[in-house]
């Protein structure tokens, strides 16, 4: 998995690994069990701090997206079934999106079409992982 972290962006680089991690889990290029870089090699691959590695890696594992096993690395967590709690947050999170959308303008139309887009996107990323035989 390639991480491309942008230093000029106004995105922090430790959500940037974060964000490039889920996206390659939802994408199936990282799979349940799957090994990650320990936070020192993916620190010296990216030219970044080691603690910002580990910043990123505790909030993937706060979320539930990795396993941190000790001094044998950190892996792909499992993925949980989508209980009440799950659909809440993601309820929290679209209507953050939804209501920044509208504060700048876009209509329900433009909302549906990019939403429609992006889920497109991501169906057609884990489709093309599965093909290439994920990660």
């Amino acid at each position: 998995m390639l991480i491309d972290i942008r230093p000029d962006s106004d995105v922090p680089i430790y959500l940037q690994i974060r964000e490039q991690i889920v996206a390659g889990i939802a994408s199936g290029q990282i799979r349940p069990g799957d090994p990650l870089p320990s936070v020192r090699q993916m620190a010296r691959d990216l030219g970044v701090n080691m603690h910002t590695v580990n910043k990123a890696y505790i909030y993937l594992q706060t979320d539930g997206y990795v396993r941190v096993l000790g001094r044998r690395g950190v892996v792909a967590a499992d993925a949980p079934a989508p209980g009440a709690e799950t659909i809440r947050e993601t309820e929290i999170e679209f209507r953050r999106i939804l209501t920044e959308a509208k504060a700048r303008g876009l209509t329900r139309e433009a909302v549906t079409e990019l939403f429609e887009k992006q889920l497109r996107a991501v169906d057609d990323a884990v489709r093309e992982n599965a093909d290439k035989g994920g990660f």
